[in-house]
């Protein structure tokens, strides 16, 4: 085994590739090169997309894909037809048909934007090309620890998670009691006047603690691709959690950040069956908008599945930038929560603060949450819009100051930790 840091995804494509030299027959090999794309074509969100593609290829045809640090993504499978890997490459060169890289063919192959391989009759040479990938990858990362090294040491920063230590930390949060580091913060009414009145509390895990707990030399966020791939893991442990029912959060309305992926799982099943009767109406499935954009068709099965169920649909992580383009309606959506920052209307102009409202309203105030409500400045802006539902610091200690012995049960809790941090 390499040392921790060696570990990459090249490194493990590297690995697997040198194994695969006695099970050649039938294999064959792409590489899309998404790393040549211009800057702007090569965001997170579209190389997820781009992936994808491969979905149904992996299923059919033993294939394995590899999504590359550069954005690369190598894809080698068995038995698949030329015919049915060129329509899944042109299905991605479609994706980025606005940038020069897709549109450069060579008289008799794809140009500059992917290379391919059959793989028994050219191994070495793909060997080489993973190799040399690899070498690529190391020598970016060594430069990265060269340059952020020293100023990571002075401000204290954490390294972000490798594929070894995200296994390591899979590993105990499969053996952990995780109700330590489970949080509760509740949503509420917020009328003009009078004390919240809670709606519903949202239940999350509190990434903060997790790593402090179970591993706190590593920034649990720091690399996006792995911390997805963890929240998937944490929503299955959660889930496990709930469906024994010894949690009396869960006897009243309540919220849970979900996956799309744990949407359409065994365990969410599993969880949904462990119900009583008629509760499904009192719970919210908060979903990330990043997650119900990578993959739009998976969302909308998994949407029409839990509505169907009974349960409420709510967009969260949406801020004032991203609101004018969510149609709540045809995204068949039951709430959106915004996150509260102190720019959101800052500049004061007459304008911004207009076109901001007139987002509120079409998605619909009643249909609106302000999270992350840090100061009562936030809860006036709010008002203002016609928001009514809020979350955050100080609806918390709105809410302990109406009640005591709030305070010292949000303590003892933990609840006065931010939530959405287990979400990107």
């Amino acid at each position: 085994m390499a040392d921790e840091k060696t570990v990459s995804i090249e490194h493990l494509l590297l690995e697997y590739v040198q194994r695969l030299a006695k099970f050649l027959d039938g294999r064959r090999a792409v590489i899309i090169h998404l790393s040549r794309l211009r800057p702007n074509n090569r965001r997170d969100h579209h190389i997820r997309i781009a992936a994808n593609t491969f979905e149904t290829l992996v299923k059919q045809f033993d294939g394995h894909l590899f999504l590359l640090t550069n954005a690369d993504i190598v894809f080698i499978c068995k038995g698949a037809s030329v015919a049915a890997l060129d329509e899944a490459v042109m299905r991605v060169r479609y994706l980025f048909s606005e940038d020069p890289l897709a549109n450069d063919f060579d008289d008799d192959g794809p140009g500059r934007f992917a290379s391919w391989y059959d793989i028994a009759r050219q191994y070495d040479e793909f060997l080489a090309a993973v190799r040399t990938l690899h070498e690529e990858a190391t020598k970016r990362q060594k430069r990265l620890q060269a340059i952020t090294g020293q100023a990571g040491a002075e401000l204290g920063t954490k390294p972000p998670l490798n594929p070894k230590s995200l296994a390591e930390l899979i590993d105990s949060i499969q053996r952990a009691d995780l109700s330590n580091v489970l949080r509760r913060q509740a949503v509420c009414a917020l009328a003009a006047e009078g004390p919240p009145k809670p709606i519903f509390r949202e239940i999350y895990v509190s990434i903060a603690d997790l790593s402090a707990a179970i591993m706190p030399r590593y920034d649990l966020a720091g690399d996006r691709w792995l911390f997805h791939y963890l929240t998937q893991t944490l929503d299955k442990r959660v889930l496990t959690m709930l469906k024994r029912n010894d949690d009396k959060t869960t006897a009243n309305a309540f919220s849970l950040n979900l996956n799309v992926s744990t949407l359409l799982s065994p365990i969410f099943l599993e969880f949904d069956a462990s119900l009583r009767t008629g509760t499904r109406g009192a719970i919210v499935l908060e979903l990330d908008k990043a997650d119900i954009y990578s993959d739009l068709g998976a969302y909308l099965f998994a949407r029409d599945f839990v509505k169907e169920r009974g349960y409420r649909v709510c967009l969260d992580g949406v801020t004032e930038l991203t609101l004018p383009f969510i149609d709540r309606e045809r995204l068949g959506l039951d709430l959106v929560k915004i996150f509260w920052n102190p720019e959101m209307v800052g500049d004061g102009r007459a304008e911004r603060a207009a076109a901001f409202r007139q987002s509120i309203e079409r998605v619909g105030k009643a249909r609106t949450i302000l999270a992350r409500c840090e100061s009562e400045s936030a809860i006036h802006l709010g008002q203002s819009l016609g928001v009514t539902l809020f979350q955050g610091r100080h609806i918390d200690r709105l809410l302990a100051s109406a009640d005591p012995d709030a305070l010292r049960r949000m303590r003892i809790a933990g609840a006065t930790a931010a939530p959405g941090a287990a979400r990107m």
